[in-house]
């Protein structure tokens, strides 16, 4: 079904302007908004369900947005709107003309279930930034990690940004949120090795044994590890630092330590 929506005092175009904008509203209504096409589909593909679609069409016809959903089998209303109230959904600054309205999954640790007897998962404590949340979940699918847990989490995971910057990846990955007391308990009880990013009481992390379940934390690059998590690390890890400075971009410093880890256990070509 396909309607149009020509003004933006449109019930539900104020909605998805405040989707857009605010987690306390993404929260209640359970729902979010999807840029992008790539995007979308991977949201599809990943079993979210959609309910709404809007395109602009001097961007994306509904031909070309109708066949996202094609081997779906979900009902979903399309809706075509103006140039100017496309404008004022869009996040990004150059876009592909569509947009969707989805539904929450639940993140909670405590649904969280991992299949692999053998698994290796990225925490991040406290992450602030939407960008460094998005980069992780990209190194976190190009990995293809068994999950992605965020703990004591300062933003949704369903943030705009977060979705672009993540290139879709918060839909490809299996993601979990919790408390960081949640997340030691989770890891303890499933006999996972905790190693922290850290420079206290740490050694080179090409010493270490990531062959079996394993869990690399990392922290904000402000503040690193909290002392709660370090009380109960296997064993703190750090990456050699030959400059002036002592830390890099929390993103590209996991991104060494799981592909260390992935290589220690025969990372395929």
């Amino acid at each position: 079904m396909q309607n149009k929506i020509q003004s933006l005092q449109n019930n539900k175009i104020k909605l998805l302007l405040q989707l857009k904008e605010k987690s306390k509203v993404r929260k209640k209504e359970k729902c979010f908004i999807i840029e992008g096409k790539r995007e979308i589909s991977l949201a599809l593909e990943g079993g979210y369900t959609i309910t709404q679609i809007y395109y602009c069409h001097d961007i994306c016809t509904y031909e070309q947005a109708s066949k996202l959903t094609s081997n779906i089998h979900q009902h979903i209303d399309f809706f075509e709107v103006t140039t100017e109230i496309y404008q004022k959904l869009a996040y990004r600054s150059t876009t592909e003309g569509i947009i969707a309205l989805a539904k929450y999954k639940s993140t909670t640790i405590e649904n969280l279930l991992i299949p692999n007897k053998n698994p290796l998962i990225l925490v991040a404590e406290a992450p602030e930034k939407p960008g460094n949340i998005g980069a992780l979940l990209r190194t976190a699918d190009a990995a293809q990690l068994d999950a992605v847990i965020i703990a004591n989490p300062k933003t949704d995971i369903y943030n705009p940004n977060i979705i672009r910057s993540s290139v879709g990846c918060v839909f490809t990955n299996n993601v979990a949120t919790g408390t960081m007391t949640e997340v030691i308990q989770f890891l303890k009880s499933h006999n996972i090795n905790m190693y922290g990013a850290a420079l206290d009481s740490s050694t080179n992390y090409t010493r270490q044994d990531y062959t079996k379940p394993s869990a690399i934390i990392v922290g904000t690059e402000a503040t690193g590890l909290s002392d709660y998590i370090l009380a109960h690390t296997t064993q703190n890890i750090k990456i050699p630092m030959n400059g002036v400075i002592d830390s890099m971009n929390v993103s590209v410093a996991a991104g060494i330590l799981i592909f260390e880890a992935k290589r220690q256990r025969g990372f395929d070509d």
